[in-house]
């Protein structure tokens, strides 16, 4: 256990941390401080020999430490769900990574180096969930990358670097104000619209007897007017993006606003409903 828990959070001694180290299934040796209410970087860990994998997510770590390349021998490095605002230039001399969580903070463009394109063993590289309007284009070096998270940040239009990427790295950039669409650009657009303003997404359970007879009628009209509706209860296949997904961190919203938003949807469906 942590030695106290002061003003300034936990407290992380060199023996606590050498007891925290685990060994994975598949032989690495990896030290986990998830979940300790730390606030700053322990620099007992740079004391911490052999070890492959470094767990520091869930904390309240708002800065890392500039000679954190000290940590060379690390390839999994997992920060998710801190209050990081940037990350020193050093990591970019972390050639040795293949994991980099960094999802979940408060992560700007102007706090990502340029370094990280020197990170040419990475493999996954998670920035979902942050304040991102833009990317370094350095980026573009990362030829091992094989998942690229981006999803819930503030990107207007992907970045440049991504048509490089693209032919061999799963990116998720979901849930980011795109303002324009690829394929049809503006036609694209005003047909989503369209489709939007009298569409709505409900459970078939709550729908009576009628209503998929309609549904479903009105869909296949859509169709034959070149619309995209096709069957409004088909199962919606989500793609997997292993590594990217880290429990807790991903919520599109958290279980508050949630709860109100899905009230409101049901009312709003019980008040479409109660024309039919």
């Amino acid at each position: 256990m942590p030695k106290g828990k002061g003003a300034k959070g936990t407290r992380v001694t060199l023996k606590t941390a050498k007891k925290a180290i685990q060994i994975t299934p598949d032989g690495k040796r990896r030290l986990i401080l998830s979940k300790m209410g730390i606030t700053v970087f322990p620099k007992c860990l740079f004391k911490v020999t052999n070890v492959d994998e470094l767990d520091l997510s869930r904390n309240l770590i708002r800065k890392l430490p500039d000679n954190i390349d000290r940590l060379s021998s690390i390839t999994w490095l997992d920060l998710h769900s801190n209050k990081l605002e940037s990350v020193p230039e050093s990591i970019g001399d972390m050639v040795a990574l293949t994991h980099l969580n960094l999802a979940n903070n408060y992560l700007t463009h102007a706090g990502l180096p340029s370094s990280l394109g020197s990170l040419t063993n990475l493999k996954s590289l998670n920035l979902g969930l942050n304040q991102l309007d833009d990317l370094p284009s350095t980026l573009e070096r990362l030829s091992s990358l094989k998942e690229l998270g981006l999803f819930d940040n503030r990107l207007i239009e992907p970045p440049e670097f991504l048509k490089v990427l693209c032919n061999h790295t799963k990116v998720n950039v979901k849930r980011n104000p795109f303002t324009y669409c690829q394929g049809d650009g503006e036609a694209m657009k005003k047909k989503n619209s369209d489709l939007k303003e009298d569409m709505f997404l409900v459970y078939e359970s709550i729908l009576c007897r009628t209503c998929p007879k309609i549904i479903q009628r009105e869909g296949l009209a859509r169709e034959r007017r070149g619309g995209d509706a096709g069957d409004v209860f088909q199962k919606k296949k989500n793609r997997n993006y292993a590594g990217l997904m880290t429990p807790n961190s991903v919520a599109k919203v958290n279980q508050d606003l949630w709860r109100i938003k899905e009230n409101v949807e049901y009312k709003q469906t019980i008040k479409h409903l109660s024309i039919c």
